[in-house]
């Protein structure tokens, strides 16, 4: 009887035991930070956005596997898809979501109003409508902004082309970014002498022929930071290439794939600062209290390889500003 009661006590303790494993593993799960990440389309800039958010995470200590898990969802450039993802990430609740590029962010907020959401390469938050100022959101949205110096831009096509008179823009205007940027630049144009010719597209498979339109009526392309173009760049690049039009664009990583230059912002550099903020957020900052943050100062970015395909020289007065000349 002893052996029996004696061998039953063994079992409860190691039964007991076993309950407090199961509890603990489940802790362990839970303490790990779940991070939903929805991005619209694959891109370098946005890529770049993503990895620098990431790293500046795993250095801090939020590595993924270990203290994180991640759940990348791409959109391919699709509204259906990113609605899907979005309610995923709210149906499954995601503890803090990054939101990658302004139609992102804009189905993400318009899901949830209470997962914390970080944005990045978004234009113009407040037009938008994603939050109420940058310098205090009041919603439960924040992030980074990835707004370009236009005007900047178009001075840049003057500089190395100083005969142009007449600039092609292509974008979708179904972005809200890209019309933010074609507004300023068509308030700068009559002040820098310049003629905008705007073609818009809504598809992917539109972009080649709207470069095609383009040739023999302008002098230069100038591509803001649009999604859906610049995922598609490699048709206006050759169009380009072909009809000796030099391509200027709105950010650093198009330059890098073969555009002419760019007076831009480093997308890496802007994705470790929203991963700062998301840091903020862990340690119980709210986002409606943060200020929507920016990168501070741009870079002068030139491609020589591209200039040689263009039929461009590029004056050596620019090329003593640029930061980074490829060659």
């Amino acid at each position: 009887m002893k052996k029996l009661l004696l061998l039953s006590v063994m079992l409860l303790i190691a039964l007991g035991l076993t309950g407090c494993g199961n509890e603990t593993n489940k802790a362990q799960e839970t303490d790990k930070v779940k991070l939903g990440i929805i991005q619209i389309v694959e891109h370098p800039s946005l890529d770049a956005t993503r990895q620098g958010f990431l790293d500046l995470l795993k250095e801090q200590g939020y590595a993924e596997g270990e203290k994180l898990t991640v759940d990348y969802q791409n959109a391919q450039g699709d509204q259906g898809n990113l609605q899907t993802i979005a309610r995923k990430f709210v149906q499954e609740r995601s503890d803090l979501v990054l939101a990658i590029a302004t139609p992102s962010a804009m189905m993400m907020a318009n899901e949830s109003s209470d997962i914390p959401i970080l944005i990045t390469a978004v234009t113009d938050p407040i037009s938008a409508k994603l939050v109420k100022s940058a310098e205090k959101p009041d919603t439960n949205v924040t992030g980074t902004t990835d707004m370009n110096p236009v005007k900047d831009q178009l001075k840049l096509i003057q500089e190395i082309v100083p005969n142009a008179k007449k600039v092609g823009i292509i974008y979708n205007a179904s972005e809200i970014n890209s019309q933010i940027q074609v507004d300023v630049a068509d308030q700068a144009a009559p002040e820098l002498g310049l003629q905008l010719k705007k073609v818009t597209v809504n598809a992917s498979s539109e972009v080649m022929q709207a470069a095609q339109s383009l040739t023999n009526q302008v002098d230069a392309i100038y591509l803001p930071t649009d999604n859906m173009v610049i995922s598609s760049i490699a048709a206006v690049l050759k169009v380009a290439e072909d009809n000796k039009i030099p391509v200027i664009t709105g950010e650093v990583s198009s330059v890098e794939n073969g555009a002419l230059a760019t007076i831009g912002i480093d997308y890496y550099q802007l994705g470790r600062t929203t991963g700062e903020m998301a840091l903020r957020i862990l340690s119980g900052e709210k986002p409606q209290d943060m200020a929507i943050q920016s990168q501070s100062g741009t870079d002068l970015v030139l491609n020589l390889e591209a200039a040689a395909r263009m039929g461009v020289t590029i004056p050596e007065s620019v090329k003593a500003k640029a930061k980074k000349v490829i060659e």
